[in-house]
Parts: structure tokens; sequence; C-alpha cells
């Protein structure tokens, strides 16, 4: 699964078991139960200890990453977003590489590399402004 994927899913279930544990807290709610809700109370209960070990490593690793990332993009993104208005497709680029004297380059694909319908006609691939 993606990891952006990964994220999304662990916030949205945080925060339904964040919701859910508020309506249990404020009492308002009369004694008897639905079974919907009841179904949903046990839905999440079970959810929320399967999530936990997750919730958990991801918390440890935001601590870990979070400040060296911050710093990162507090640096690095004002040209990282130049960049990406740039470039057009990103399919015609390979992966970042980082070489060994710490350089990190973005290598364009050569024709033979690129999906059929991103070369031109002519047998060029199709011009990016960078």
């Amino acid at each position: 699964m993606d990891p952006m994927k990964h994220i999304m899913m662990l916030s949205t279930v945080g925060l339904l078991m964040t919701t859910s544990l508020q309506a249990q807290d404020t009492g308002s709610e009369p004694d008897e139960k639905s079974l919907m809700e009841q179904g949903a109370e046990l839905f999440f209960k079970g959810l929320r200890q399967e999530m936990e070990p997750a919730l958990e490593s991801m918390l440890e690793m935001a601590e870990q990453f979070g400040p060296s990332m911050l710093s990162f993009l507090e640096e690095m993104g004002p040209a990282l977003a130049d960049l990406v208005d740039e470039v057009q497709d990103w399919s015609a680029y390979h992966a970042p590489e980082m070489l060994p004297n710490g350089d990190i380059i973005i290598r364009k694909k050569q024709p033979e590399e690129l999906a059929p319908e991103a070369v031109e006609p002519d047998g060029a691939p199709e011009q990016t402004d960078i």
C-alpha cells in the first residue's frame, strides 16, 4: 500500500476513534443502545485494539524523523516547489538517486524507456521546460 494512503487511512481511523470516544465520554447517550450502536462500538473497539501498535509505531517514527524533516522542508521547500512547477510529466524521469559523493540526481529517461504514448511521432520524447 502507498505510504500516503496508509497514513491517510490511519488518520481517518484515529479521527473516527476519537469521535467515538468523545461520544462515549459525554454521558449524554441513553442507557439502551440500538444494535447498530452496539455493533459500531464493538467494531471501533476492536479496530482500536488492532491499530494501536501501528499508531504507536507511527508516533515513534514521527518523533524520530519529525525534526529532520522539518529542517529539510524549511531549507529545500522553496527549491522543490520551483522544481515541481517546472516539471510537467514526472513519468519522463527516473527515481532520484544519490551518488557516492552525496549529490542527488534525477535522470531523464531515454526515448526507448518512455511509455509509447509519451513519445511523439518523430520518436523524440515530449519536451518539458526545465
